[in-house]
């Protein structure tokens, strides 16, 4: 017999609707051994005869699976971070906008099981396209355990958080100093390449931020972006008495 999480039993369900699961499958790089689970996240409230039927219960699980990875994820790869700092990488790297992002990169909205007057939309809404990320991660995790969902979720994870380090999404510290010293010293930070090493094609770099001829503590970054961001960071630590967060 047939499970079925969905509004239909999978041997009921139209051919369009099946291939949008293969397609969906292909697009996730994870096969499922119970593939209602899939229907189950793909499908809009829309498209149900019950609200039961339709995603909104993975999603709520999804969502607390995703802050605990995150969370994990974090927590291990950033041991120096206070929790202010945890919190708002966090914030940024699951928020809805982020959500949406990942599941358009891997076009979801073509595997979508949503009702006529949805279908006819000209444009998936992006609080639909983060709702069905977070379904996902939902049913993997039930259907492949843990690891599996972990898996799926570092995949986008990762490179997020990279992101907000290298100041591109949120926590810009350069941005942020040159406010700050704007405001309390009517200057501009300048930015001090103080040390290089490795080979050129996986060259790491030291930078110095410097406000009036004080120089503050210098970090290190896989390019020099990302190490003007963390010595922009390691500054506004000094001036604000915090711990420094990129120690040598």
């Amino acid at each position: 017999m047939t499970e079925s999480v969905g509004s239909a039993p999978l041997a009921d369900l139209p051919d369009d609707e099946l291939s949008k699961l293969d397609l969906c499958e292909k697009r996730i790089g994870y096969t499922f051994g119970d593939r209602s689970l899939l229907q189950g996240a793909l499908t809009h409230a829309s498209s149900s005869d019950s609200r039961l039927a339709s995603n909104e219960r993975l999603e709520f699980l999804g969502d607390a699976i995703l802050g605990a990875v995150v969370c994990e994820y974090l927590f291990r790869r950033f041991p120096q971070f206070l929790e202010g700092d945890l919190t708002r990488i966090k914030s940024v790297v699951v928020s809805r906008s982020s959500c949406a992002r990942f599941s358009k990169k891997m076009k979801l909205e073509e595997c979508l099981i949503v009702g006529k007057g949805m279908a006819s939309s000209a444009e998936v809404p992006d609080s639909l396209m983060a709702d069905v990320f977070e379904s996902l991660a939902a049913a993997i995790y039930l259907d492949g355990g843990s690891e599996a969902a972990r898996s799926f979720i570092y995949r986008y994870l990762a490179p997020e958080v990279d992101r907000v380090e290298a100041g591109e999404l949120g926590g810009n510290y350069k941005s942020n100093l040159q406010q700050f010293a704007q405001r309390e010293f009517g200057t501009t930070p300048t930015y001090l390449l103080t040390a290089e090493q490795g080979p050129d094609h996986a060259k790491s770099f030291k930078v110095a931020a410097q406000i009036m001829g004080r120089q503050y503590h210098a970090a290190w970054g896989r390019n020099k972006k990302e190490a003007e961001q963390h010595a922009a960071h390691n500054a506004l630590a000094e001036l604000t008495d915090k711990p420094i967060p990129y120690v040598e």
